[in-house]
C-alpha cells in the first residue's frame, strides 16, 4: 500500500486499515453468518500490510473480538484499537453505557475477550442525541476514569469517537489523546476545521461510515470520476480521504474478501488536483 503511514500511539501504522463490526452477524449481532469467509477476511487484510484494526467488545456483543482473538491473537504487528461507552440491548439496540462502572467493565471485557494484559488504544465513544450527533458536553469524568486505567497499565493510548474539538481540548488536559473517529466522508464534511485543527497537534483523525455506512454515497459526481479512472465509486470516495490530510487513517469495513482487496487497492489510487477540487464540490453541494 501506497498511501504511506501516520504515528497512532507510539506506532507508525499504515493509513489504510480495517474495520471489524461488520464480521459480526446480521446487525451487528451474533456471530459470522458465514464463519470460514469472515476468517478469510482477516487473514487477507494482515497478509496485504494491514496493521490497524479497529473494533469494540460491543460488536456482537463479544463476537467480533472473539474472533479477532482465534484468529489473530497475539496480534504481532497489529495496532487493535477498541471502544467503550455503549453495550446492546436484548432487542439489539444501541445503548449508551456511560458511568464510570460501565467504562470500567468494558474495559475489562475487552482485556478479557481480545486476551491482552494492555488494550493499544480505548477510544471513549460519546452519545450525542440519536447516537451520532456530537454535542459540547463535558467528559472530564468519563475521560479521567479511562485515564486512570491508562495509569494502571490497562490502556496504552487514549482516543475519542463522536466528539467535538471543545471536548478534545478538555480532554487533553486530562491525558494525551492519538485519533478521534467521528462520522465523515466525502459528502459529510462538518469536520474539516476539526481535522485540521488534530493535524495541528499530531493526532490522527480515523473517519466511521467513510463510504456512507448504512446509507452508501450516492453522487453522479463521484461515479463520474470513477468512470473516468477506470475504478468504483467507493475506492475513489476512500483515495479522497487519503488525500484530505496526512492524518486521516482509514479503517473501511466488509466481510468479503473481494471488497476487501477493491478497499485496499485504494491506498494506490493518485486523484490528480482537479480530481480532488471536483471531489470537494461534493460535500460543499451536500
Amino acid at each position: 500500500m501506497s498511501a504511506g503511514t501516520y504515528v497512532l500511539g507510539d506506532v507508525a501504522v499504515n493509513r489504510m486499515g480495517y474495520g471489524a463490526m461488520q464480521l459480526a452477524g446480521p446487525g451487528v449481532w451474533g456471530p459470522p453468518k458465514d464463519r470460514a469467509a469472515a476468517e478469510a477476511v482477516l487473514r487477507e487484510a494482515v497478509a496485504s500490510g494491514v496493521d490497524h484494526i479497529d473494533t469494540s467488545d460491543f460488536y456482537g456483543p463479544h463476537t467480533v473480538n472473539a474472533l479477532l482473538r482465534e484468529v489473530l491473537h497475539p496480534y504481532e504487528g497489529l495496532t487493535v484499537v477498541t471502544k467503550v461507552g455503549g453495550r446492546r440491548g436484548e432487542d439489539k439496540s444501541w445503548i449508551p453505557a456511560q458511568s464510570v462502572p460501565e467504562l470500567q467493565s468494558a474495559v475489562e471485557d475487552n482485556l478479557r475477550n481480545l486476551k491482552v494484559d494492555a488494550l493499544d488504544v480505548v477510544n471513549l465513544r460519546l452519545w450525542g442525541a440519536n447516537g451520532h450527533v456530537v454535542n459540547e458536553e463535558s467528559i472530564a469524568e468519563r475521560f479521567a476514569a479511562l485515564a486512570k486505567l491508562r495509569e494502571q497499565g490497562k490502556i496504552k493510548h487514549l482516543g475519542l469517537s463522536h466528539a467535538s474539538r471543545v471536548q478534545v481540548e478538555e480532554a487533553l488536559t486530562i491525558a494525551p489523546v492519538v485519533c478521534v473517529q467521528n462520522l465523515y466522508n466525502v459528502a459529510h464534511r462538518e469536520d474539516d476545521a476539526l481535522i485540521d485543527f488534530l493535524a495541528e497537534k499530531g493526532i490522527a483523525y480515523v473517519p466511521y461510515f467513510p463510504l456512507g455506512g448504512f446509507t452508501p454515497l450516492q453522487s453522479s459526481l463521484l461515479n463520474d470520476v470513477a468512470a473516468e479512472l477506470k475504478v468504483t465509486p467507493m475506492q475513489v470516495a476512500l483515495a479522497w480521504l487519503l488525500h484530505r490530510s496526512p492524518n486521516v487513517l482509514l479503517i473501511p469495513g466488509t466481510s468479503s474478501v473481494g471488497h476487501l482487496r477493491e478497499n485496499l487497492a485504494a491506498a494506490d489510487l493518485v486523484l490528480s488536483a482537479d480530481v480532488v477540487a471536483r471531489l470537494d464540490g461534493i460535500g460543499k453541494a451536500a
